[in-house]
This record gives structure tokens, C-alpha cells and sequence, in this order.
């Protein structure tokens, strides 16, 4: 943990995520303070998938924790302005273009099927949430 000089704030870096042992903090905290942990106020932010290699189109990815992508972090109004695949949605889809490495894969780099659920529920968020974290929705708060 590395404080501040004046001891009052802390950053933690945790290079893994231990959710045994975090869980029960949150399950104690919801049910004993009526306090939400991890509730979103907003879409802010979005994990899209990105090229651990060089791929070539008609290649099939494997998804996360696979050898095809890993999950960047990217701001929502990036993601959505640019068109850019969720992580979540980078398994079992054949891609139609080459991409070369370290580069962000877009909803139009793949084949998906637009009656699968999760790509359903993926479109209805965004249409639900995504506008309103564009620059414009932002100019009045």
C-alpha cells in the first residue's frame, strides 16, 4: 500500500483479483449496512477486445484468457464512437479482416450472429446508455 504524505489516503495495486476473499466484504457490507458495493452510476467504461498476435481473417477467436485477444480498458464514448467489439463478445466469432497486433478490434472485424442474447442485451445497453456519456450529454451537467 502506498500512502500519501499526510497518512490519510492509500493506493493499492493488486496485481490479481480475489474475489473468495472479497466477496464476503461485499455480502457483509450490502447485508449488514444496506450499502451497494460496485454499483454503477453510468456507462463510463468498456473492455474491448484487442490482438495478442497478428491475426488473419477467417481466423476463429477464442475469447478471454485465450491466445487471441486480451481486454483493454477504453472509455465508453471511445468504444461506442468507434465502433469497438466488448471482450466479453470475442469468443467463437470468425474475424473478416487481418488485425495486426495490439490493435483494438471493431464490431466490423467479426462475423456474430445479431440474434445471439448476449449480443441482444450488449445493443439494448448501448442504445440504453451509451449516449448519454457522449461530449454533448455532458455540456449541460
Amino acid at each position: 500500500m502506498l500512502p500519501d504524505k499526510s497518512g490519510k489516503y492509500a493506493a493499492l495495486y493488486r496485481p490479481i483479483h480475489m474475489i473468495g476473499l472479497e466477496l464476503g466484504i461485499s455480502v457483509a457490507s450490502c447485508a449488514l449496512r444496506r450499502e451497494a458495493t460496485g454499483a454503477p452510476t453510468g456507462f463510463r467504461s468498456d473492455v474491448v477486445a484487442t490482438a495478442k498476435t497478428a491475426l488473419k481473417a477467417g481466423s476463429i477467436l477464442d475469447g478471454e484468457g485465450g491466445f487471441c485477444v486480451w481486454g483493454k480498458q477504453t472509455p465508453a464514448d471511445v468504444s461506442l464512437d468507434r465502433g469497438l467489439l466488448p471482450l466479453g463478445l470475442a469468443h467463437n466469432v470468425k474475424l473478416r479482416n487481418d488485425i495486426a497486433e495490439g490493435q483494438a478490434l471493431k464490431w466490423s472485424d467479426v462475423v456474430y450472429d445479431q440474434n445471439d442474447m448476449a449480443v441482444k442485451v450488449r445493443r439494448e445497453m448501448e442504445a440504453a446508455f451509451g449516449r448519454a456519456n457522449s461530449p454533448a450529454a455532458r455540456v449541460g451537467a
